[in-house]
């Protein structure tokens, strides 16, 4: 069983960091990185004290993918001064923009599970084996949509550790 508490003061920090990193928004990663201990606390019984820093990573990921699922499903109404006043203080607010369509682009064909794959794979650089426990598909599904999609995108290089 977990020492919560220990893991808390251990992990946290760790898991803020992924957090930040997917959610890009300092109040959302607090609060998903508290979700994350709080998912933790209430399957306590069922988990083991082994690999606990990865388990803490895997979980992380998926409260913050659901989130993100979730704004783009429910977007808040939002003020229009606010937007402008962050999007002047943005030093760079038209190359964001500009990424932020070509990512669109780009996974808008695709299932919503390659997006959570490529994150997998790429940001967090978990293997494929890792991968597909995750997203519940077999290892040559999950190589065959990165392969789709490196295809699609003209990359050819392997994400590491994917060629196990």
């Amino acid at each position: 069983m977990i020492d919560l508490e220990a893991a808390y003061r251990q992990y946290g920090p760790m898991v803020l960091r992924r957090c930040r990193r997917l959610l890009r928004d300092e109040a959302a990663a607090v609060d998903a990185m508290h979700d994350v201990f709080v998912e933790l606390l209430r399957r306590k019984e069922s988990l083991s004290d082994e690999a606990v820093a990865a388990l803490c990573l895997r979980v992380a990921t998926n409260v913050c993918l659901n989130r993100l699922r979730t704004r783009r499903r429910h977007p808040e109404d939002r003020d229009e001064a606010l937007l402008l006043q962050i999007a002047a203080a943005m030093p760079d607010g038209e190359a964001r923009s500009t990424a932020r369509q070509v990512l669109g682009r780009l996974f808008g064909a695709e299932p919503e599970s390659t997006f959570t794959i490529a994150v997998l794979c790429y940001v967090d650089r978990m293997t494929l084996e890792e991968t597909a426990a995750e997203v519940g598909l077999s290892v040559s599904g999950v190589r065959k949509r990165l392969r789709k999609l490196r295809a699609r995108l003209g990359v050819a290089a392997e994400p590491e550790g994917a060629h196990a």
